[in-house]
């Protein structure tokens, strides 16, 4: 049996689910998210002492059934926090002259290249600028973890000034110039 599938996920009182055959559709005070079911999988809601809880289940419960079984509940799991607080990822800019502007949906950038870097952020995440900090949120972790993700593939921090875009809480390997090597 999987060990994260057979836990029940308790839906807060300002979510609501809606069960169809392949999907399940939560609705919360952040909008509404989709999560697609696998095949095998099956979701049931029970209504204990006033309060909804899913139970996810598979159609056998051994083989690789085991590994769609937990990752659908933690979908789902992920899909009704999304719906009540939602997600974010801090990036923080590094180097001289290097800016971010922000118009609307469209982030402009200068990364040290000769010309300026626009990205366009899909509706459902939304983006906030406060110095040298780019803060991404949405109620989807696939789209601020992948949008995140894009925008730091842009200017990576390279190693020997730290000069790029990096998460707030990444630790970057500094190296020793040219100075420090001829040292010992």
């Amino acid at each position: 049996m999987s060990r994260i599938g057979r836990k029940p996920i308790s839906l807060p009182a300002q979510v609501t689910a809606l069960i169809a055959s392949n999907e399940v559709v939560f609705t919360g005070p952040l909008g509404s998210l989709t999560v697609s079911l696998h095949p095998h999988a099956s979701v049931t809601m029970e209504t204990v002492d006033g309060a909804n809880t899913l139970s996810v289940s598979v159609l056998s419960p051994e083989d690789e059934d085991k590994a769609i079984w937990g990752t659908m509940r933690a979908l789902l799991a992920q899909a009704v926090l999304g719906c009540t607080i939602g997600y974010s990822k801090t990036l923080e800019l590094n180097g001289v002259g290097f800016k971010m502007n922000l118009q609307g949906q469209k982030l402009t950038m200068a990364l040290g290249f000769s010309h300026e870097v626009v990205y366009q952020l899909p509706a459902d995440v939304s983006a906030k600028i406060e110095n040298n900090l780019l803060i991404l949120s949405s109620n989807s972790a696939q789209s601020v973890g992948a949008v995140a993700s894009e925008i730091r593939a842009l200017k990576k921090p390279e190693p020997y000034k730290g000069k790029g875009f990096r998460y707030i809480d990444e630790i970057v390997r500094r190296k020793a110039g040219k100075a420090a090597k001829g040292e010992k």
